[in-house]
């Protein structure tokens, strides 16, 4: 499939008339077991990704590494779109921010999410109408996703976060979003809000106490990603698995905690 197609289809995925299930991958494999499940998208994580190669999240992985992992992401997800967490695009200058994504969009990425975190908003909307000037520079419709942390930093409380979470988000729709993305929400009748007031589709953040997808559709949100819940799920497992195996020595109870894993050399022959 091209890059336009899959850049299409991305984008009518946030059309429903479901939600968009997303899983977070850091690497190749994940991203291939991930489209193998059925993803109908892929999306990488930002803490994931800094994880797997050894750094902290927060706009300090390099470029390099960044892009490296998106192109091996793209590869290993075949026709299925693949979305690239950029955290905040790892600069707030607009010449190389601009360069950025040229390399991201050359990756094979059909989608971004890019978050203001502890930045002046308007700064952000500005980061916004950049990436959406180089995307049709490009001549890609990259669907721009923009995360505001309102919540999830703990910028506001109580209706002030709301009004805030709103604000940031008309913000950046009029620079050029495509989405909008507000982590840290559990509560329904909030997530419904919030919702009712953007404008343009709705992503969360799954974690303890977010509802189902089926209930979000029914909020009216059109995005659920998973984060670093993967990547927490499989590391967790080798992690016990490993205690075991240390502890006891039992070279068959290791090799049998990996049964029903993918065949990734049949995979990616």
């Amino acid at each position: 499939m091209s890059r336009t197609a899959k850049a299409e289809l991305f984008r009518k995925l946030h059309e429903g008339p479901e939600v968009l299930v997303l899983p977070n991958a850091w690497d190749a494999a994940s991203a291939a077991i991930m489209a193998d499940a059925g993803a109908k998208a892929v999306a990488t994580s930002s803490a994931a990704v800094a994880w797997a190669y050894g750094y902290a999240d927060g706009d300090v992985l390099p470029m390099d590494l960044v892009v490296a992992t998106i192109a091996a992401a793209v590869k290993a997800a075949g026709d299925t779109p693949v979305t690239a967490d950029i955290e905040g695009g790892f600069t707030d200058d607009l010449d190389e921010l601009s360069r950025n994504i040229a390399r991201v969009i050359e990756a094979g990425a059909v989608g971004i999410n890019l978050e203001d975190g502890g930045r002046d908003p308007k700064l952000h909307a500005r980061k916004v109408a950049a990436v959406r000037a180089q995307a049709e520079k490009q001549g890609v419709a990259l669907f721009i996703n923009a995360r505001t942390d309102v919540y999830l930093r703990g910028l506001a409380e109580g209706e002030a976060a709301y009004e805030e979470a709103v604000r940031r988000a008309a913000l950046y729709v009029e620079a050029g979003a495509d989405g909008i993305f507000v982590p840290g929400p559990a509560d329904p009748a909030l997530i419904g809000r919030l919702a009712a007031a953007i404008r343009r589709p709705l992503n969360v953040m799954g974690w303890v106490g977010v509802p189902k997808a089926a209930e979000l559709q029914a909020l009216g949100v059109r995005r659920l990603s998973s984060a670093t819940n993967p990547f927490r799920v499989a590391y967790a497992a080798m992690g016990r698995a490993v205690e075991a195996y240390l502890r006891d020595g039992d070279p068959d109870a290791l090799a049998r905690a990996g049964e029903g894993a993918a065949n990734l050399q049949k995979r990616f022959a």
